[in-house]
């Protein structure tokens, strides 16, 4: 394909022009700016509301990074739900980072630093004083008042105290060797290889008499379960919650196996606080994913999402309720067919809050704990962090493309959202961020399949854009309307000066279950035809697209079909493939999650599993790779191990066709370090304006 011509450098001139003349302005005295890599950066994150015992307060965590310093740092505030004001309750220093905040009462606040619990009092300006200073970092903390009971997770060795583990981790420093031995799968996961060190979840009493509070010897809740034979598989705390009063707690676990890394079983146990009894399995007839556990407010009840379909991680989450008293479970609105994310009752303790994913956007919906009649509550962007305050009324944390994350309050009677921080204000207030416009078109099999537009920066319709396609991972995840803090924000792309087209393609969960179960052995077909009648479309509609000059990025599923493209069509003049599957093959070799690739292609020594897997695998079209791809991989993402960027590189290097490799060797499936999603951007944005012939609104390099 030609992506140069002197047409182009003639509108890249004209939009050069144009950029200035035509940007939108929020008062006609200021002229806004385009959110640039620095700016995006330093953009403040805010933590979900902590409401307080009286309902009247809410913590909330403020994190930045200072691209100057390369420093992260986090601080607690502290809102008045019904006055709006906001008092920031720690220090501001550059580099100081606090996590975790909690209420002790309503006069005292706990949080988590350096892996150790602080006090401080909510009035005056006092020092914090700590709590407990554990030998080993602790995280995911939680009081209950009237057990004077802290709970929290820690990893340990088997059978070991938290002030044993110290001392096996002393004589292991004094090894000789390195090796690692393992028997059978699971060997590593995500970012970590398997170590003898599980996350398990424990209980103490907090004393809390005089200035200097104490913390009681800690128990370890999980250490009931069933002895298993082998250590590097043995039980490990996904999540837990405890009931209000704090004598009951529920916990997820996966069991230990010798199939763990193609079995999606995930089970929750149930367990008292106040004594050493065996905890319960709630899920025993169930071999899917559990998650999510939240008890009812008056402890009665306990709610649940669950999985039902063996090896399958993309099934739909089904809403059950066990009765503690009667210790039966039922399901409600099981005849939902979006799949919810998050649990959380009511007040009232008569209906369950919980977020889904509906066509693009992250919505509330309230659902009768007896009927299970559904009502959405939102209807716009993405909503997240539900956290009840009365009978009518909740926080949230909510987003959109053009609007970062803030706490809001909805009256659940009226649906009445106020706003009531706004964490960014100052620095957004020069910048313009684009709206998300919807389009929807008939792709793959006949049905329709919907997807956004997000304008450039200084759009004018008489100039010509670039564009930018962002597909999503998964493939059975799905981009949503919201503002992302990570390498896929579409405004990121728009301020860069490209018409930054998003699409859903099949696959995605938000438009009914079975939309999401059709992309099984579909690979590179139903979404790669969703994308190119998505592209086809939008470029037939808007002229200002200059179609000569288009380019397609994504991450995990999303660079798998990066690859794909690559093989499939010359329409585009650059590629950005992040941590993308270039072999179907090597890639089931190489994963940590077998059930991922068992699923949705097969087994490669099974012989109709390996067809399937070849009809989907990218390296079988190497022959035709020659669109200039940009290549990003993690050394320590084990989803997709670096050999599979490090291999399509090599083949297109190796036949003479241009393309790049970026490598951070300290991180994983994502750009986790701030310092080097700088760079990512950098990168990415440089190879694409580069390869399209286009002057970004600002200097990236």
């Amino acid at each position: 394909m030609r992506c140069y011509s002197s047409a182009r450098v003639l509108a890249t001139l004209a939009y050069a022009a144009n950029s200035v003349a035509s940007i939108v302005t929020s008062r006609a005295t200021d002229i806004l700016q385009p959110l640039d890599i620095k700016t995006f950066h330093s953009l403040n994150r805010i933590g979900s509301p902590v409401v307080s015992p009286s309902q009247k307060l809410a913590l909330f965590t403020t994190s930045y990074y200072d691209p100057t310093e390369n420093k992260n740092t986090a601080y607690i505030s502290c809102l008045d739900i019904y006055n709006g004001n906001i008092t920031r309750l720690t220090e501001n220093t550059l580099g100081t980072f606090v996590s975790n905040p909690l209420w002790f009462d309503e006069e005292t606040i706990g949080f988590l630093k350096k892996g150790a619990l602080y006090k401080q009092p909510l009035y005056g300006n006092t020092v914090p004083s700590e709590v407990f200073a554990p030998p080993i970092a602790i995280s995911n903390v939680m009081y209950r008042a009237s057990q004077d009971m802290l709970t929290f997770v820690a990893s340990v060795f088997p059978n070991c105290t938290m002030d044993e583990c110290v001392l096996v981790k002393q004589r292991n420093a004094l090894r000789t060797d390195s090796a690692m031995v393992f028997d059978n799968l699971w060997a590593r996961h995500w970012n970590e290889w398997m170590t003898m060190e599980k996350p398990n979840v424990f209980a103490a009493r907090l004393d809390r008499t005089g200035s200097k509070w104490s913390v009681g010897p800690e128990t370890n809740i999980a250490a009931m379960l069933p002895h298993t034979s082998d250590p590097l598989t043995r039980w490990s705390v996904d999540d837990y919650t405890v009931s209000p009063a704090g004598d009951n707690m529920a916990f997820v676990v996966r069991p230990p196996s010798d199939n763990m890394t193609w079995a999606t079983n995930v089970d929750i146990y149930l367990a008292s606080t106040k004594h050493g009894s065996r905890p319960r399995l709630l899920t025993k007839q169930m071999n899917g994913t559990a998650s999510a556990p939240t008890f009812s407010w008056d402890g009665r009840r306990l709610a649940w999402l669950q999985m039902e379909t063996p090896g399958y991680e993309s099934d739909i989450n089904r809403i059950f309720i066990y009765t503690l008293a009667t210790r039966k479970t039922v399901a409600v609105a099981y005849d939902w067919d979006l799949s919810p994310h998050n649990l959380m009752w009511s007040r009232d303790n008569k209906s369950l809050y919980t977020v889904t994913g509906s066509k693009c956007r992250s919505l509330i919906v309230q659902i009768d704990a007896l009927t299970g009649h559904r009502r959405e509550l939102t209807t716009t962007g993405s909503a997240a962090s539900i956290r009840p305050i009365d009978d009518q009324s909740l926080l949230f944390v909510h987003s959109d493309t053009d609007k970062p994350a803030d706490i809001h309050m909805l009256n659940t009677q009226s649906q009445a959202i106020q706003q009531l921080t706004n964490t960014n204000a100052q620095t957004l207030r020069s910048v313009h961020l684009s709206k998300a416009e919807d389009f929807w078109f008939t792709g793959a099999h006949g049905d329709k399949v919907h997807g956004w537009v997000v304008r450039p920066f200084g759009f004018n319709r008489r100039t010509t854009y670039p564009l930018a396609l962002l597909m999503h991972g998964g493939p059975q995840q799905a981009s949503t309307q919201s503002f992302s803090h990570s390498q896929w924000n579409p405004n990121m792309y728009a301020s860069a000066g490209f018409v930054t087209v998003v699409i859903n393609f099949h696959g995605s969960p938000g438009y009914g279950q079975n939309f999401t179960n059709s992309v099984r052995h579909k690979w590179g077909d139903y979404p790669y035809v969703d994308l190119m009648r998505g592209v086809d479309y939008v470029t037939s509609r808007m002229r200002f697209i200059d179609k000569t000059r288009m380019v397609a990025l994504g991450g995990s599923f999303g660079g798998y079909m990066a690859n794909w493209i690559n093989g499939h069509t010359d329409k585009f003049c650059a590629l950005v493939s992040h941590d993308g599957k270039f072999s179907t093959i090597s890639g089931y070799y190489g994963t940590d999650e077998l059930w991922f690739p068992e699923w949705d292609l097969g087994k490669p020594w099974d012989p109709a599993g390996r067809v399937i897997l070849e009809e989907n695998n990218p390296e079988r079209f190497s022959a035709n790779f020659k669109t200039p791809t940009l290549f990003v991989q993690g050394e320590k993402d084990f989803r997709i191990s670096s050999t599979e960027s490090l291999g399509a590189w090599t083949m297109m290097r190796r036949r003479g066709v241009p393309a790049r490799l970026v490598y951070f060797p300290d991180e994983d499936h994502w750009i986790n370090r701030a310092g080097n999603s700088v760079r990512w951007h950098t990168e990415v944005l440089d190879w694409i304006t580069k390869w399209t012939n286009t002057s970004a609104p600002y200097r990236i390099r």
